[in-house]
């Protein structure tokens, strides 16, 4: 029997990665971890999470994870939201989207040494493989994330 296609999220609780098969997702059904049976994110989500939620899944994932650095008053910023939305949804299970507010969290931000906005950040594994600042169109935007993930 066809499962369709393996999905992986990770949980913000216990960091594990869980593997999902699109067929058996249904929209708006939550699902649970199956370590700590905490909720899971919906695959393909693009996430706002607290610095403690960030930190876990860079420390635990076990998949790439896009980090979107932006403030609400950034015309470049609002221009690239629907491309990361689309994004998301795309590469759903492979690849797991963060957006931070630098306006909510200054500190996170300078933590990664976030100059300009909006900056992306790619992590696998716990360290940062690339950075992109600046707004993109889509295809170029697309195509450096696949390349590094």
């Amino acid at each position: 029997m066809e499962k369709g296609k393996e999905l992986k999220v990770i949980c913000f609780n216990c960091g594990a990665t869980n593997r999902l098969f699109e067929k058996d997702l249904t929209p708006g059904k939550k699902i649970f971890c199956g370590r700590c049976h905490q909720a899971l994110p919906e695959p393909g989500e693009v996430l706002l999470l607290s610095p403690q939620r960030i930190y876990q899944l860079i420390n635990n994932g076990s998949i790439p994870i896009l980090l979107d650095f932006y403030s609400d008053n950034c015309p470049h910023c609002l221009r690239m939201k629907p491309i990361l939305e689309r994004l998301a949804k795309r590469r759903a299970g492979e690849i797991m989207v963060v957006r931070i507010n630098v306006d909510h969290y200054p500190e996170l931000a300078a933590g990664f040494g976030i100059n300009s906005v909006p900056t992306f950040v790619i992590i696998k594994k716990g360290t940062e493989v690339d950075r992109l600042s600046g707004s993109q169109n889509e295809i170029d935007f697309s195509f450096w994330v696949a390349s590094r993930t």
